[in-house]
Order: structure tokens, then C-alpha cells, then sequence
């Protein structure tokens, strides 16, 4: 899989892993239908990111957070 490559699938995996990875409770907030294509390139630059770390403190988590309401539709 391709995930340079701006699509439907490729949003909903990279949602779906980032949930895997980030353990969340609140899941309403990854949900694929919440986000839009044109904001493809951020989301892949936060999954490269979180992908990249081992652990995240409760600050990090938050702001992570707090990224993903920012790409989610208005």
C-alpha cells in the first residue's frame, strides 16, 4: 500500500492505525467520514509521526488529538 497516494483507503488505514497505535477511548474522533481528501497530506504527515514514536506523553496525546479535530470537517 501506497500511502503517498491521496485516498479514501488510504485515509481509512491510516485512521485505523493511528486508533491501534494511540489506544484511544474516545474513537467518534477517528471516524473516516469526519475527514475530507484535501486534508490527505497533513493526516499522512501526523501518521508518519506518530508511527515514528514508541510512546507519547499526555501533553503529546493531546495535541495529537487536537490536530485530528483540526482536519476533521467543519
Amino acid at each position: 500500500m501506497n500511502l503517498e497516494n491521496p485516498s479514501r483507503e488510504n485515509m481509512v488505514y491510516m485512521l485505523n492505525e493511528l486508533q491501534k497505535k494511540l489506544t484511544m477511548a474516545n474513537t467518534s474522533v477517528m471516524n473516516p467520514d469526519a475527514f475530507e481528501l484535501n486534508v490527505y497530506e497533513d493526516m499522512y504527515d501526523l501518521f508518519e509521526m506518530v508511527m515514528r514514536k514508541e510512546r507519547f506523553s499526555i501533553n503529546e496525546m493531546e495535541a495529537i488529538v487536537s490536530e485530528l479535530g483540526s482536519l476533521r470537517k467543519k
